[in-house]
């Protein structure tokens, strides 16, 4: 089905938003609704400064690179949350799966009582823009819309973010009301906001369904996102993300795997074949399982996993899975 066969399709079909394509089907152009992300709002006198002492990001670097990925993490510097981090109405938001959103804004809210910030759940609504058309969408309803060079404008009370990728997105902020109504007046295809994971996992941008606390920022590949920071100073953490970095500690990374399977049973494990035998060779982080039986996995391996690895799903052992590639590299990161 070409690209425009499947817009007339979605167009003509009831139940859009149920609609999950595998990701070479994706239409050039699609909205999502994103409720399964929220974010943590940091306002105060001393945002930047408090901020700048509990994550893995430059948080001072914000003013000039308007969006960074980062990670919240325990003293022991196991991850609570991964976030995109940027400004909205002079708040820090930190944009992330709403899964992890508690844990982490407790932690955040237990440190805050000692500097001038007011830590909360942000109070906004978001929704996504997506496809290789994108832009030309939007530019019917912003004056300017952001890119690589620019990830975050705001208008018309919106702040609008750009984020990079094969399939370029677009992130609106902002009240419930007016972020549909800018979604409304585009009259394009909406698609299941499972797409979301998706399109994180072909990406290579960790998509926690919970805060398990069992990895460091280096095992879901934040250095290779840019979400550390090793010369900013100390941060809650920072002893562990510092000796994974330098003294070769790191055994695990993040890859994205994919195959057909028309049933899951979870949770989800990977299995690797060793000789006759499987053993098994990482936890599942998320995953997106298409309409057409495609499954598309982001799982916590051996760093040295080889492409030519045998993996399969613990369950069902006819779940054959092969490795994608990523946008980035992990070699001497």
């Amino acid at each position: 089905m070409s690209s425009l066969d499947y817009q007339i399709h979605y167009i003509m079909t009831d139940h859009i938003t149920h609609m999950k394509p595998s990701l070479s089907a994706l239409p050039d152009v699609f909205t999502l609704p994103l409720r399964s992300v929220a974010a943590i709002s940091i306002s105060g006198e001393e945002q930047i400064k408090y901020l700048q002492g509990q994550v893995t990001c430059d948080v001072e670097s914000l003013v000039e690179n308007k969006l960074l990925h980062g990670a919240h993490c325990t003293a022991k510097g196991k991850v609570l949350s991964c976030f995109r981090l940027f400004s909205h109405q002079q708040a820090l938001l930190l944009l992330q799966p709403i899964s992890t959103l508690t844990q982490s804004l407790t932690e955040l809210q237990k440190f805050g009582v000692f500097a001038k910030v007011d830590i909360e759940q942000a109070h906004v609504s978001f929704a996504a823009v997506c496809g290789t058309q994108a832009a030309n969408h939007l530019n019917k309803s912003f004056s300017q819309v952001p890119d690589i060079n620019c990830p975050a404008i705001t208008e018309h009370n919106i702040t609008l973010l750009y984020l990079d990728g094969d399939i370029p997105r677009y992130v609106l902020v902002g009240e419930k009301e007016t972020v549909n109504n800018s979604i409304d007046s585009l009259s394009i295809p909406t698609l299941s906001q499972d797409v979301w994971s998706l399109l994180e996992i072909s990406q290579g941008v960790p998509n926690l369904v919970e805060s398990e606390q069992e990895y460091v920022p280096q095992m879901l590949n934040m250095q290779a996102i840019h979400g550390i920071s090793f010369t900013k100073g100390c941060y809650l953490g920072q002893e562990t993300v510092a000796r994974m970095q330098y003294l070769g500690r790191n055994k695990k990374a993040m890859f994205a795997l994919t195959g057909n399977c028309d049933e899951l049973s979870t949770p989800l494990v990977v299995e690797k074949q060793l000789g006759e035998n499987w053993r098994k060779a990482g936890d599942v982080i998320s995953y997106y399982l298409a309409d057409n039986g495609e499954l598309y996995v982001q799982a916590v391996l051996a760093s040295d996993t080889e492409d030519s690895t045998n993996h399969r799903l613990k369950s069902p052992q006819s779940c054959q899975l092969s490795i994608m590639a990523l946008p980035y590299t992990l070699e001497n990161q």
